[in-house]
């Protein structure tokens, strides 16, 4: 480590490291960057029960700590995708061609299936393990400053696009394997423990669900108050906001899918619920601090403050909100339909129970929570500074 540097297109790096493009670093495989298949050759036609997954958009992300969603998936045949021929599997990056662009995503070893093929709104790529690991180029283009690249490059007039020339052209800087493979270490130690916390909130959530499914659902009393969700809570329409103007720091900006991204203003106080009203419906989401829902929300407002947030999260993810879609080409949910759907609403002394009951695990959801956070934050932080060499690693 020589501590002198060298000026590339991305900023400065140690002088030791090389510099080049994805292409540098690709498999010398001639099939090693591909686009995905003609639309028409993908259509929902072709889609069967089970198969070969299709990667789509739903399975990318913005969020770095998710490299691969490996869930929602469309088929087709083993003989359809032989014909498509655009085979994802382990250790391959994929990224959205089509749309949200800057998403990018790894297959991992510890995915539901072994091979993929990719949707006509993707781009695959394999890169060549002798010179770059596959982690560390995930880390890399999933990074804030290879999204903000990526949406520079957009070719698209109406909808965001890029294409395998953008794709072959991304800068990257390609440190000695060692040291690759050190700050890959680094990262994903955090993302694993980040990983862990996540599942035990899964369970956490779960015991709750399932006790408020025991008490309120199957245990319901005829003699319960008939009435509407509408008693018990408002929706509330979450306020437009262009991605152009979110500072990236501050409060989290929640959408139908959970958070995507970040702003200096909020505008609900925590703790709050948002339910998905476009895209994807009826997503409820939990916020233990304060947020700004996006227009392609709603937020809850609650008209019984005595029956608690715990009791109306639990409420609302029993309620089936895919069947109160009101239209036709992008999903989304109906507020008349959703507040008019008819409930048992429980004495106020059960619903305080619960609430009681269930505080220990929601502490410790809580506790979990701002440690994800925490941890987060320290490898957002981390992240720039091992990738342009600004902080080494003993290797």
């Amino acid at each position: 480590m020589t501590g002198e540097w060298k000026e590339t297109e991305i900023g400065r790096i140690p002088s030791e490291w090389n510099y080049g493009c994805l292409l540098d670093i690709a498999s010398r495989d001639k099939k090693s960057i591909i686009s995905g298949p003609f639309g028409s050759n993908i259509s929902r036609k072709y889609f069967v029960d089970e198969g070969v997954p299709v990667i789509r958009g739903n399975n990318l992300s913005l969020d770095i700590g998710q490299p691969f969603i490996d869930n929602e998936f469309v088929y087709v045949t083993e003989e359809k995708a032989e014909e498509l021929n655009t085979w994802a599997k382990v250790d391959d990056l994929v990224f959205t061609a089509a749309g949200t662009i800057g998403q990018v995503g790894i297959i991992g070893h510890r995915q539901k299936y072994e091979t993929y093929i990719i949707s006509n709104k993707q781009l695959r790529a394999t890169v060549d393990s002798s010179k770059m690991l596959p982690i560390f180029a995930y880390y890399w283009f999933a990074s804030n400053f290879m999204q903000r690249w990526i949406e520079n490059c957009n070719t698209g007039s109406t909808i965001p696009l890029i294409n395998l020339t953008v794709l072959k052209s991304l800068p990257v800087p390609i440190p000695p394997l060692p040291e690759q493979r050190a700050i890959a270490s680094v990262l994903s130690s955090l993302d694993d423990k980040i990983d862990l916390l996540h599942r035990q909130n899964k369970t956490l959530e779960t015991m709750a669900e399932t006790l408020f499914r025991q008490w309120f659902v199957e245990e319901v009393d005829e003699e319960w108050e008939e009435g509407t969700l509408g008693d018990v809570i408002e929706l509330i329409y979450g306020k437009g906001l262009k991605k152009e103007i979110r500072t990236g720091t501050g409060y989290p900006v929640i959408g139908s899918s959970g958070v995507v991204g970040y702003h200096s203003e909020f505008l609900v106080e925590g703790p709050g619920i948002v339910i998905g009203r476009k895209g994807t419906l009826g997503k409820v989401i939990y916020l233990w601090n304060n947020f700004f829902p996006i227009d392609t929300t709603y937020y809850v407002k609650s008209k019984v403050e005595s029956a608690g947030l715990l009791y109306e999260y639990f409420l609302l993810k029993t309620l089936n909100f895919e069947e109160m879609n009101s239209d036709s080409a992008v999903p989304g949910l109906n507020r008349d339909l959703a507040l008019s759907t008819e409930i048992r609403i429980a004495p106020l002394d059960r619903l305080k129970k619960f609430n009681q009951f269930c505080s220990p695990f929601i502490d410790k959801l809580r506790e979990n929570t701002k440690q994800i956070h925490t941890l987060e934050k320290l490898r957002d932080t981390l992240l720039p500074k091992l990738m342009s060499g600004k902080v080494r690693m003993e290797f």
